[in-house]
C-alpha cells in the first residue's frame, strides 16, 4: 500500500473533528439540519486552518443519504464515492493552476446538466484569489444566480484579492488560527493512533512552530519519526528542524543585554560550528527575548520547562522592557536586512558587534530618554521644582501686544513729509517688544512641559529681520543636539505659533547663530546640562 501523509491520513471526516473552528462548524450544522444551505460559499483563513476539510465535509452532508445532526455519515454510496474521489458530482478545482476564462467557461458549461446520483452538484474552488479578471468576470452570473442543483464553495487566504461583487455573491466564514492548546490536544489523538511517543514539551515546539496551522504541525511531527524511531522529545526536533539549543540563545541574548562583545560571538560560533541556519537562529532569538518581554510583564510562560524559567527570571530582573522591546525591534531590522543578503554571516556578526556597542545603544536611545522626561512634566510630576508662570497674565500679555499692533497703522496714518522719513523706525519698536514677550514665550514652553525647547533657547534674544520674520539670537552659539531638535518642522512650527500669537499676525521665525559655529559636546553631558538647567528633580545615570 502506497504510503500516505500524516495530514492526509488524519483528515478530518466530520465537523466536530475539525480543531478550533467552533464557531463555523456550528453555524454550518444548523444548516444542513435547518435546510437553509447557501448556493455560495467563501471560506478564507490562514494556511492549515482546515478550509479545504470544511469544504470536502459540508460538500459531502448535503448530499448525504444518511446525515444525522448535520453530519455526513461516511458510510453511504455518497460519501464513499466523495472520500475515494469517485463521485464526479462533487469537483474540487485549483484555482492556482486553472486560472482562465476557458476553465470558468468549462463550469458554466457543466452546471446547466443535472448531477449523476448525489442531490447538488458541488464545486469547490480552492485558491480562487488567483483566478484571473476574465475568470472573474465569467463566473459572476453563474455564482449570483446558479441552478438550484449547484453549490459553489471558495477557498482563500487573501479574501483582499477578490473582487466586491464576488464577495458580496457569497456566504464569508473566517477560520481563525489555531491555537497551541488545540494543536497539542490534535497531536496527542494522532500520536496515540500512531503509536508514537512523544513528550509534552516536544509537542509544545511543535505547536510553537506551527505557528497557528494543523497542517504545518502534522508535517513537523512526520519529519521527526522518518528515521524509523517513534520517539520525539525536545533535543529531536531541534536537531531536525534547526533550531539552536536554548541556552546558546539564552547566552547569546544575555551577552547583547550585557553589551559582552566575547560571549556573544563565542556562543555564535559554537551554534553556527553545530551547522544551524542563522534565520532560525535568529528567529530563536526574537522569540526569547520576546517571551524575556512577556515573563517581566505577566511573570508567566509556557513553554520552558523549570530551569530555563529560571534563567529567564534571573535574566528579566536585570535589564529594564525599554531595553528589551528595544532590543526585538532591533534584530527584526537585522531579520530583514540578512534576508537579502548573500553574505548572512557576515551582516549576521556585524549586526550582533554594533548590536554589543553601549555608545551607539545611548545616541540611538537619546530622544526616547528626553521625551520620558516631556511626559513626566506634562503628567504634573516635578511641579515643585518648576517656576510657575501664571499662563492668564502671560495670555493678557498677548492679547495687548496684538492690540497694539494693529492699532499701529491707524497711529501712522498722519499725510507728513515727516512719517515717510521715519518708516523704517518701528522695526526698533518692534525689536524692543520683541525683547518684551520673548523671554514669555521661552518661560511658557517650560510651563507646557516642553523642556527640550525650553533649554536650548534660554538665554536666546529676539529681533525683528522684516515685518514677517523674527529672528532667534544665539549668542553662545548652537550646541549640535539643539541644532537637531530646533530645526524639527513640529519644534519649528510650534514657536511660529506662540509668535505669531504675540504679535496678532502670522510670523515666521529664523535661528542666527552669532559665533557662526555649532558647539560639539557629548550626548550624555547634553541630556545632563538638559536636566540641570530645567530645575527638574532629574539625574541622568548611565
Amino acid at each position: 500500500m502506497a504510503y500516505t501523509a500524516l495530514y492526509r491520513k488524519f483528515r478530518p471526516l466530520t465537523f466536530s473533528e475539525i480543531v478550533g473552528q467552533d464557531h463555523i462548524t456550528r453555524t454550518l450544522k444548523n444548516q444542513i439540519i435547518a435546510g437553509r444551505v447557501g448556493h455560495a460559499y467563501l471560506f478564507n483563513g490562514g494556511r492549515g486552518t482546515g478550509k479545504t476539510s470544511a469544504a470536502k465535509i459540508l460538500a459531502r452532508a448535503i448530499n448525504c443519504l444518511n446525515p444525522k445532526d448535520g453530519e455526513p455519515c461516511n458510510e453511504c454510496e455518497i460519501c464513499k464515492g466523495a472520500i475515494n474521489g469517485s463521485l464526479t458530482d462533487i469537483v474540487e478545482m485549483d484555482a492556482a493552476s486553472n486560472n482562465s476564462v476557458e476553465d470558468i467557461r468549462s463550469i458554466r458549461e457543466e452546471v446547466n446538466f443535472l448531477p449523476t446520483k448525489a442531490k447538488y452538484r458541488v464545486y469547490i474552488i480552492d485558491e480562487v484569489h488567483m483566478l484571473s479578471t476574465g475568470a472573474f468576470n465569467a463566473l459572476l452570473k453563474t455564482l449570483e444566480e446558479p441552478p438550484e442543483h449547484v453549490k459553489f464553495i471558495l477557498a482563500t487566504t487573501e479574501p483582499q484579492k477578490l473582487p466586491a461583487t464576488i464577495l458580496s455573491r457569497c456566504q464569508r466564514f473566517d477560520f481563525k488560527r489555531l491555537s497551541n492548546e488545540d494543536i497539542i490536544k490534535r497531536l496527542k489523538i494522532v500520536c496515540k493512533e500512531s503509536n508514537i511517543e512523544i513528550t509534552e514539551g516536544a509537542m509544545k515546539i511543535i505547536a510553537v512552530l506551527a505557528e497557528g496551522a494543523m497542517r504545518d504541525a502534522l508535517s513537523i511531527l512526520e519529519r521527526c519519526i522518518q528515521d524509523g524511531e517513534n520517539k520525539i522529545d525536545e533535543n529531536k526536533i531541534r536537531d531536525l528542524v534547526g533550531i539552536p539549543q536554548t541556552t546558546y540563545v539564552h547566552r547569546i541574548v544575555e551577552g547583547l543585554i550585557q553589551y559582552d562583545i566575547e560571549k556573544v560571538l563565542r556562543n555564535l560560533d559554537e551554534v553556527l560550528k553545530e551547522g544551524k541556519d542563522i534565520t532560525n537562529l535568529l528567529w530563536e532569538m526574537i522569540k526569547y527575548t520576546n517571551d524575556l518581554l512577556v515573563y517581566k510583564t505577566t511573570k508567566n510562560l509556557e513553554i520552558y520547562n523549570e530551569d530555563e524559567l529560571k534563567n529567564i527570571e534571573n535574566l528579566s530582573e536585570a535589564v529594564s522592557k525599554e531595553k528589551l522591546i528595544d532590543l526585538v525591534y532591533k534584530l527584526s531590522e537585522l531579520e530583514s536586512d540578512i534576508k537579502y543578503s548573500n553574505q548572512k554571516t557576515v551582516v549576521f556578526q556585524a549586526g550582533m558587534i554594533k548590536l554589543c556597542s553601549k555608545q551607539m545603544d545611548i545616541s540611538a536611545n537619546l530622544e526616547q530618554r528626553v521625551e520620558r522626561i516631556e511626559n513626566y512634566l506634562r503628567s504634573g510630576g516635578g511641579a515643585q521644582n518648576t517656576r510657575p508662570v501664571v499662563s492668564t497674565s502671560t495670555q493678557n500679555m498677548y492679547a495687548n501686544q496684538a492690540s497694539n499692533v494693529r492699532m499701529a497703522p491707524s497711529t501712522q496714518s498722519k499725510p507728513t513729509n515727516i512719517t515717510t522719513k521715519q518708516t523704517a523706525k518701528p522695526k526698533k519698536t518692534f525689536s524692543s517688544k520683541a525683547n518684551e514677550y520673548w523671554p514669555q514665550i521661552v518661560n511658557e514652553l517650560k510651563q507646557n512641559g516642553k523642556i527640550v525647547l525650553y533649554t536650548n533657547l534660554v538665554g536666546t534674544k529676539a529681533q525683528e529681520i522684516n515685518d514677517m520674520v523674527l529672528g532667534i539670537e544665539f549668542p553662545n552659539g548652537m550646541t549640535s543636539f539643539g541644532k537637531t531638535i530646533l530645526e524639527k518642522p513640529e519644534n519649528v512650527r510650534e514657536i511660529s505659533n506662540m509668535v505669531s500669537m504675540a504679535c496678532g499676525k502670522e510670523m515666521q521665525i529664523r535661528y542666527i547663530n552669532q559665533n557662526n559655529t555649532v558647539h560639539k559636546i557629548s550626548q550624555t553631558e547634553d541630556i545632563q546640562n538638559l536636566a540641570n538647567e530645567s530645575d527638574i528633580p532629574f539625574n541622568i545615570i548611565e
